[in-house]
């Protein structure tokens, strides 16, 4: 346990000298400047579970005691110095407001379908700075780079496992057809079991917090980390209709990393812009690194703005090619030119070359002059001239 910055710690080492005596912490080592690290025994650890776990937070893994079995030596393991880095880390994120004292846990394990567990040097969750959860790796450069790139691609892995009681077609999918698991929404995998959402595209970020090391070694391991480790953290273009006006990427596939140094954290606090996110030039601010200001509320952005420019081209293009009527020089209507178009209409629509008004005027001539002709048709007889009855006895007389 450390405190850094606190001048006055004699309370704080009263407390764990009376925690010593109930056998429930135990000195782990004695650093530069007689620093010491203290950690729970297993009595203490125990105690702790039930004390003062939060629901659904898991009580960091005990630190056993190793003695040599034929000597009885306790055993060294450079445990200690990365120890203190590590919770060195927790205290400049926790003085800088990033998670409360019981959001950090150490060495959790995060088994993979192999059954092998890669454990996490620090687990944060602060919600309430913007940082639901982040899994931190501390590294004094005492792995090799490409051990980084390893432990990357585990944590990717991760996050792309179902939980055991996942529904079996499903199962049965992702077995036939691995890149299957892209299609299924993070919702239904193993890690929100254990992780909150985070607020963000992608999988649970890592960062990865270097200690104890030169400039030179840093850079060369974010350089291996960029290169050999890009298919984990790089995210990829989205696949869309509009390719060349949608320029967002892709993150929900991706682990977001940051890298920063302790000597940083400690120098400006965790709370400046000391992170850099893989892939990106220059330091942010931890949320800000974390962001993804090209991702998705830019791709939704760009494609609906590509959209409706399309729409805008296609009814530019369809207005040019419009029919303009040959009688009146008027644009045909859309109704008029749909008419002359579908085939179902086209046999019924008059002369083509001509309008809605004017075919109406059409029809109406033709009505008038068929009406006119059929009026004339159904008109009675002109009657004929009749003998005076008179005139044709005289003429019946005259005969005989």
């Amino acid at each position: 346990m450390t405190r850094p910055g606190n001048r006055h710690d004699r309370l704080t080492r009263d407390n764990l000298l009376d925690l010593e005596d109930h056998q429930l912490v135990r000195i782990e080592s004695t650093g530069e400047g007689q620093r010491q690290v203290w950690v729970l025994t297993k009595r203490g650890h125990g105690e702790a579970k039930q004390l003062l776990e939060p629901k659904g937070i898991r009580v960091s893994v005990l630190r056993k005691q190793e003695y040599d079995p034929d000597t009885g030596e306790l055993l060294g393991t450079g445990y200690d110095d990365h120890a203190a880095a590590v919770t060195s880390t927790a205290a400049e994120l926790h003085r800088a407001g990033i998670g409360h004292r019981l959001g950090f846990q150490t060495e959790i394990g995060h088994r993979l379908g192999s059954g092998f567990v890669q454990r996490a040097d620090l687990v944060v969750r602060a919600p309430e700075a913007g940082v639901p959860v982040l899994l931190v790796e501390v590294d004094r450069r005492t792995e090799d780079a490409h051990e980084l790139v390893a432990k990357l691609r585990r944590y990717w892995e991760w996050g792309r496992l179902l939980p055991k009681d996942a529904d079996k077609s499903k199962v049965d999918l992702v077995r036939s057809r691995p890149d299957a698991i892209e299609h299924v929404d993070h919702d239904k995998r193993l890690w929100r079991r254990f992780y909150p959402p985070t607020g963000r595209e992608g999988l649970v970020p890592v960062a990865f917090v270097f200690a104890d090391t030169t400039a030179a070694k840093v850079a060369n391991a974010v350089k291996v980390l960029e290169g050999a480790g890009r298919r984990y953290w790089a995210p990829r273009r989205y696949d869309s209709l509009y390719e060349k006006a949608v320029t967002a990427l892709d993150y929900r596939q991706a682990v977001p990393v940051v890298i920063t140094t302790l000597e940083k954290l400690q120098e400006h606090g965790a709370d400046a812009a000391v992170w850099r996110r893989l892939g990106r030039d220059g330091e942010q601010t931890l949320t800000a690194a974390l962001d993804n200001p090209d991702g998705h509320a830019l791709y939704r952005a760009q494609e609906a703005r590509a959209e409706a420019e399309d729409e805008r081209r296609r009814a530019a293009e369809r207005e040019a090619r419009r029919p303009v009527c040959s009688r009146c020089g008027r644009k045909f209507s859309d109704e008029r030119w749909e008419e002359i178009t579908v085939h179902r209409t086209a046999v019924r629509a008059g002369h083509k070359s001509v309008c809605g008004p004017c075919r109406a005027d059409d029809v109406a001539r033709q009505e008038a002059a068929a009406d006119a002709a059929r009026l004339e048709a159904a008109e009675p007889p002109e009657p004929q001239d009749v003998p005076d009855p008179d005139r044709v006895r005289g003429w019946f007389r005259r005969r005989n």
